[in-house]
């Protein structure tokens, strides 16, 4: 697996909107990841292999896909506690996700960030927060940083539906646009915020209805359409990086499964949670490269081998690997001598 590399500036101008065949072989290889990724973490919690706090992105890989397509090791990136997709869109090793998910030392954040707060910064991946909405005003700054180095890198920031109802959203969306940082709002809308339906929560019809109250553009796309992703994160990417200001992208997705593993999902309309699994937005997203591309099976089919042996190995690596020892214990949580 691989993001394409940054050469930010350069990229600005000429970034297309449809997706070239490598574009769409690379969307496929990772949404293959993210899927097989997280369909293993569930096969090992229920049969009791692994032991973590796991919250499923499964149903939204297109997404991240779609905007990781455009992002390099220079990009920033900010999501939240349900971001094992994003994160390995932005290029987080599969080895390193699964040592840091399973608490081990071999992990970017020596096992002690875990799901709910992996960060790499070596490619990007500057912090995944465990509070709803407290990744956007992060972004902000992150976004500030890279409007004062001119360096023709922009922020995306990761978030729920849910977290648009909270006044971190507003106050960071404001601020972005009046300061026209290049940051990229990407609401990931999976129709729950945690437990509450959409239409029970909030006022709008869209999220992206929002921007217009801080002069910023929104647009709401099919979530579950790799393509409709890759070409408004392309606009939006590149409106940030030639300095045009934020935008808000609302993608509409499904949560297949509850708002974390083991939620006995009872808030869900069973019929509904089958009708979006019965559209897979993986399978379909395959089907279409055939139908559409001129993919053939075999070549498909050898990319999910590669992609299943490399989670092997991942799992294998991680479980291998030891915790953090007792010395860590103070770690990077005090900046300088503890006094005792």
């Amino acid at each position: 697996m691989t993001t394409k590399s940054t050469d930010t500036k350069d990229r600005a101008a000429v970034t297309p909107t449809s997706p070239d065949r490598d574009a769409l072989r690379a969307m496929f290889e990772m949404t293959t990841t993210i899927k097989q990724t997280d369909e293993r973490f569930r096969s090992m919690l229920g049969s009791g292999a692994v032991r973590l706090t796991y919250y499923s992105p499964r149903g939204q890989e297109c997404i991240s896909a779609g905007f990781g397509a455009h992002l390099g090791h220079a990009d920033y990136c900010v999501t939240t506690y349900r971001g094992l997709h994003d994160s390995l869109a932005k290029g987080v090793p599969l080895r390193k996700v699964w040592a840091e998910f399973l608490g081990r030392v071999t992990g970017p954040c020596k096992g002690k960030g875990g799901p709910m707060h992996l960060t790499d910064p070596s490619v990007g991946l500057m912090v995944t927060t465990g509070i709803v909405g407290a990744g956007l005003p992060i972004a902000t700054g992150l976004g500030w940083a890279c409007k004062l180095r001119d360096a023709g890198n922009v922020t995306i920031v990761n978030f729920g539906d849910g977290a648009t109802n909270i006044g971190a959203f507003h106050e960071a969306m404001n601020l972005a646009s009046i300061w026209q940082l290049p940051v990229v709002f990407v609401c990931q809308n999976n129709r729950y915020g945690e437990h509450s339906r959409y239409e029970a929560t909030t006022s709008v019809d869209r999220v992206s209805e929002r921007g217009r109250a801080y002069s910023v553009p929104g647009v709401t796309v099919d979530g579950n359409d790799p393509e409709a992703v890759y070409a408004a994160a392309a606009v939006a990417v590149q409106r940030a990086r030639s300095g045009g200001g934020p935008t808000l992208v609302e993608c509409i997705t499904y949560r297949f499964w509850g708002h974390v593993f083991g939620d006995d999902m009872h808030y869900m309309p069973p019929e509904e949670r089958q009708a979006a699994m019965d559209a897979d937005p993986v399978v379909l997203y395959r089907q279409h490269l055939i139908d559409e591309h001129q993919f053939t099976e075999d070549e498909l089919a050898s990319i999910e081998a590669t992609v299943v042996a490399q989670i092997d190995d991942a799992v294998e690596f991680a479980l291998s690997s030891p915790p953090p020892s007792p010395d860590e214990l103070l770690t990077d949580v005090y900046a300088g001598e503890v006094l005792t």
